[in-house]
């Protein structure tokens, strides 16, 4: 048995700085928002998928949300966990052993900064391959920037070039009014934004916000009778690559490679057919490196490829259509908020705003956790 599966749900819980939420608070809102906007009840709900910073596993929060789950996922791979959470949900929808499943994600890390309660967004531990890594100090940060400058160096890629990006988001994010930063930007504000770690300076990094979201997942036979237009998981792929710098063969490749071939090729659609992108954008280096491992150029061409602002709403190939987690919204891991906003374009949700891609029949969403050491991919249509 092998059925058809669609996103029939996809909703937010409230974003940027939420002050007066806990991150139970936030995963209620975002799940009891998704549901509604499904037309389901949580009694309809048979599987459910969580993960995040501090933790909160999938039995704790099922018992907070009031859910009584027969099946779960929570697949811990930093930011892509929730597109991994997708691959694994079809599967098990496909084959009949459940025919709703939750995804959910809150978190509060900018309250706990403000708070004095100081959280690493990711970490993936210190043990293991890890520890002869960690007495260094190489940051997630650091790591980020040591790809991105290998890129430069081996294709001579611009720094204005990687700048683009960032302006290219905050170009959407006007559109948006719950992003966070909405004021518009030049490639000399991202230049002369304070240093962060080379070759990023301040405007190349996601921000840091609250919040989080949910996405529905059902079988065909139940998602006909949904209140909402289904989008369709049409095809997925994921791949694991390093957590140890030294382990990792190309410090200028994704592993989203392997995703997305995967994930196009179970779709049976090229890049060249993608009318919106939802790429995960921590820093403006892993757009380049996710744009160019997924096909949409050739490798070591993503910095004129971005250059021309074909990235931004409008342009051939928008990207980010929220503002991005360099503008609009990051809580720590991002994932969710890529399938949120897929959805969400597919489904016309914007039309007669600017903010809406005319037309958009057919969505790649690739989420990457760690520091390009897992990947997942995942195309969505509306057919």
């Amino acid at each position: 048995m092998a059925r058809r599966v669609a996103i029939v749900g996809a909703a937010l819980s409230n974003t940027g700085r939420v002050d007066d939420k806990t991150v139970w608070q936030l995963h209620h809102q975002g799940v009891t928002r998704a549901l509604a906007d499904a037309g389901l009840t949580k009694g309809d709900v048979q599987g459910f998928c969580s993960c995040g910073t501090g933790t909160l596993a999938p039995v704790e929060l099922a018992e907070y949300l009031g859910l009584r789950p027969a099946w779960a996922d929570s697949t811990g791979v930093g930011g892509a966990s929730w597109e991994f959470m997708v691959e694994h949900a079809v599967a098990a929808i496909a084959t009949g052993q459940v025919d709703v499943v939750v995804l959910s994600y809150g978190s509060t890390t900018r309250a706990d900064l403000k708070r004095g309660r100081r959280r690493a967004n990711l970490s993936f531990g210190a043990s293991g391959p890890l520890q002869f890594e960690v007495p260094y100090g190489h940051a997630l940060i650091a790591k980020y920037g040591m790809a991105t400058q290998r890129h430069m160096y081996e294709f001579g890629t611009q720094i204005e070039q990687l700048a683009e990006i960032a302006v290219s988001t905050r170009y959407n994010a006007q559109f948006n009014p719950d992003a966070y930063y909405r004021d518009p930007i030049t490639i000399d504000d991202v230049q002369s934004s304070p240093m962060i770690a080379s070759p990023f300076t301040k405007l190349h990094c996601c921000i840091r916000s609250d919040g989080g979201g949910c996405i529905v997942l059902a079988s065909e036979d139940r998602a006909r009778d949904c209140a909402r237009e289904p989008v369709w998981i049409l095809g997925t792929g994921e791949a694991i690559s390093h957590t140890t710098m030294s382990e990792w063969e190309d410090f200028t490749e994704s592993p989203c490679i392997r995703s997305g071939a995967d994930a196009f090729g179970r779709a049976g659609v090229t890049p060249d057919d993608i009318d919106v992108c939802e790429l995960y954008d921590a820093f403006t280096g892993m757009v380049l490196l996710t744009l160019e491992g997924l096909g949409f150029c050739n490798k070591g061409e993503g910095g004129p490829y971005v250059a021309d602002g074909k990235l931004r709403l409008g342009g051939e190939l928008p990207t980010n259509t929220d503002g991005g987690g360099l503008s609009a919204c990051h809580p720590g891991m991002r994932g969710i908020f890529l399938l949120v906003e897929a959805a969400r374009q597919l489904r016309g949700e914007f039309a007669g705003t600017p903010r809406q891609v005319p037309d958009a029949e057919l969505a790649c969403v690739s989420a990457t956790g760690g520091w390009f050491s897992a990947t997942s991919t995942t195309i969505l249509g509306k057919g």
